[in-house]
């Protein structure tokens, strides 16, 4: 077999830098480790930057969004009991968030994958990416007992913190740059309406609380917890329960509680590799960088990385540009740093360090009392809130 290019992992960007290179004519090979139940089963973000619906309207899957998809022009933050609104557009020139569900993303990309005829091989193994340094490298896997070889031009490495791409680089040439923080997430899933009409980011001495949402029927909560917890712990009764302690009476009481469709627990990590190329081979999404989620950043900057990619293999294929080639790393990189600034800000912002001093905790109350009450700080925020812009890749 040969192909143009080699795509590992069917997630999001995989499946959205796929779907724009194959509408510019080049051609590509999908290659997924799961099954496409297994791939939508992920319950995952819900916030997309600006940036990010531009590059899913460029890619022609954006119908459906734009049909069920809420814009947001502001978000809330919450401490000492008092509600903060950020107005979000007035304070960036009219830019705007759209809450639309991950799965949702994946689902409207997978069927215009199927719609375009272009190849996604699902239940692969064995992946093996060899002679990434040469111009024409191999990627071999097994589907079916049979051990399959794809000559490609270049493989983007779309397959997650796990995935084979990043472990096929070199140790030597990676620097690993990470930081785990001491707390997990648990997230619940209902069918309820939400609480508020914007997403709420509250701080409290329980525990930081985010009060977010799929839709108008649909509500997705997040409640800090030690790492120590189990989700086998939490039943849904002392979920809403302890919701609702940290909560002003205001909202606790307009709550509408229901049966969970989904909950789980998950740790908090800063992670960043550099460089996110190597020869041939180009990492996208979480094979190069993790974000907490506190700044809504995850599937925005495996966007951003994918909106550099296709543009630079754009201009490879259609104009012979071999220059650019070598510019990914530090384009994506130059994002993917402000992006994890913001997500570390936020989640130091919001969440309670059991382990802080005294004085730490009154500088973490002086971070929320000025970037809170003050327009330049509510415009620090809200900037990279709805995402900084692209750079122009030239």
């Amino acid at each position: 077999m040969k192909t143009q290019v080699v795509i590992i992992g069917a997630g999001p960007s995989g499946l959205l830098l796929g779907q724009l290179l194959h509408n510019a004519g080049i051609q590509t090979l999908i290659l997924e480790r799961q099954t496409p139940d297994y791939v939508l089963g992920r319950i995952r973000a819900g916030i997309l930057e600006s940036g990010t619906v531009g590059l899913l309207r460029e890619a022609g899957v954006a119908k459906r969004m734009e049909a069920e998809g809420l814009v947001h022009h502001g978000v809330e933050f919450l401490f000492n009991g008092r509600r903060i609104p950020v107005p979000l557009s007035e304070l960036t020139g009219g830019k705007s968030v759209m809450v639309y569900g991950q799965t949702e993303v994946t689902r409207d990309l997978m069927e215009a994958r199927q719609a375009s005829g272009a190849k996604a091989v699902y239940g692969v193994s064995d992946v093996c990416i060899e002679d990434i340094k040469s111009d024409n490298p191999t990627v071999t896997f097994t589907k079916g007992g049979e051990i399959c070889r794809v000559s490609c031009d270049f493989v983007a490495g779309c397959d997650g913190f796990h995935g084979v791409s990043r472990q096929s680089i070199p140790r030597e040439i990676l620097r690993e740059y990470e930081s785990v923080w001491p707390f997990g997430w648990l997230g619940m899933l209902a069918d309820t309406p939400p609480v508020n009409p914007e997403l709420i980011y509250a701080h409290h001495e329980r525990g930081f609380v985010l009060c977010s949402q799929r839709s108008l029927t649909r509500s997705r909560y997040y409640l800090q917890v030690p790492l120590t917890e189990k989700v086998e712990q939490w039943s849904d009764e002392r979920f809403w329960q302890e919701l609702k302690c940290r909560l002003p009476e205001e909202l606790s009481q307009k709550l509408v509680t229901g049966h969970s469709l989904e909950k789980s627990i998950a740790p908090l990590r800063s992670y960043v590799v550099e460089p996110m190329q190597y020869g041939r081979l180009f990492l996208v999404g979480d094979a190069a960088h993790i974000v907490p989620p506190t700044g809504a950043k995850g599937l925005n900057l495996a966007a951003s990385d994918v909106n550099y990619l296709w543009r630079i293999l754009r201009q490879y294929y259609q104009h012979g540009r071999v220059d650019l080639l070598d510019r990914y790393s530090q384009l994506a990189l130059n994002r993917v740093w402000k992006g994890e600034r913001f997500s570390w800000f936020m989640t130091h912002l919001l969440h309670d360090f059991q382990d802080k001093s005294a004085f730490d905790k009154k500088m973490q109350e002086a971070d929320r009392q000025y970037y809170l009450g003050s327009l330049a700080g509510l415009t620090t925020i809200a900037e990279n809130y709805v995402g900084l812009p692209y750079e122009a890749v030239e």
